[in-house]
């Protein structure tokens, strides 16, 4: 089942890959969420080794270029998302390998001072397997940091303004959508609880470091929103986080 949803995935994100060019990329940890400028949970990056698990547009990566980082690695199992990553980061060295994160493709094992993650962590169809590699891509006291959706957000119902919780959150599994970003591309996505990550880092050998369920950046923080029932919007922002970002010490 995993293997067959992994194939449709990336099917999916080849057709959708172009609504994401530049969206949800680093300083940014996701839709609404604070900046890394804000939180400054980085380590240094100047002089790293670098790994971007699910690079997407490879925006992330030049970010990271910009702060000084000494090599850029990247991991997308889209060969769209890698083609518009290549032109985003034209004239720099990257190497960029399209893979699914679940797969073991020889990566180097305990080379890279940080591996991070934006908005791409919960696609994998095996997080203890995913985190397992990771873990072992870090040099020892590395560091690798992730941001996802809140588990609780995807249950946060807005209807004409009024917000609520609609579903079980205590039923993991699959979410499946056949309309990705308004596209004939059939998608499904893990449903894990907040405590399935967190346990997930501490089962591959992590030490939790830190824990951030994001505010809306510092501009937004006083703009009064309009009311709206979209999925991510301003005004459900403001009164509930979108994203959690967790980091992690091996």
């Amino acid at each position: 089942m995993r293997t067959e949803i992994v194939k449709q995935n990336k099917k999916s994100w080849n057709t959708v890959a172009d609504h994401f060019n530049g969206v949800d990329a680093l300083p940014s940890f996701g839709p609404f969420s604070q900046t890394n400028d804000e939180l400054n949970i980085f380590d240094l990056i100047a002089g790293k080794k670098v790994l971007d698990i699910g690079c997407g547009s490879g925006h992330s990566l030049a970010y990271m270029k910009e702060q000084g980082a000494a090599e850029l690695w990247g991991v997308d199992f889209s060969e769209r998302q890698l083609d518009i990553a290549k032109e985003t980061l034209k004239g720099l060295k990257a190497h960029l390998h399209c893979a699914a994160m679940e797969e073991d493709i020889d990566l180097p094992n305990h080379y890279f001072d940080i591996i991070y993650s934006i908005y791409a962590i919960g696609w994998s169809t095996d997080l203890v397997k995913t985190l397992n590699l990771i873990y072992s891509y870090l040099k020892p006291a590395g560091c690798f940091i992730f941001s996802w959706d809140h588990p609780l957000y995807t249950h946060l119902h807005s209807e004409d303004g009024i917000l609520s919780l609609k579903g079980s959150y205590q039923d993991e599994g699959w979410t499946r959508y056949e309309n990705f970003k308004g596209e004939d591309a059939p998608i499904s996505i893990p449903k894990r609880k907040f405590s399935t990550y967190l346990n997930s880092l501490i089962q591959a050998g992590f030490s939790i470091e830190e824990v951030v369920e994001t505010d809306v950046p510092h501009h937004l923080k006083n703009v009064k929103a309009e009311v709206s029932d979209r999925y991510y919007s301003l005004y459900k922002a403001q009164s509930f986080p979108t994203s959690i970002i967790i980091k992690a010490r091996k």
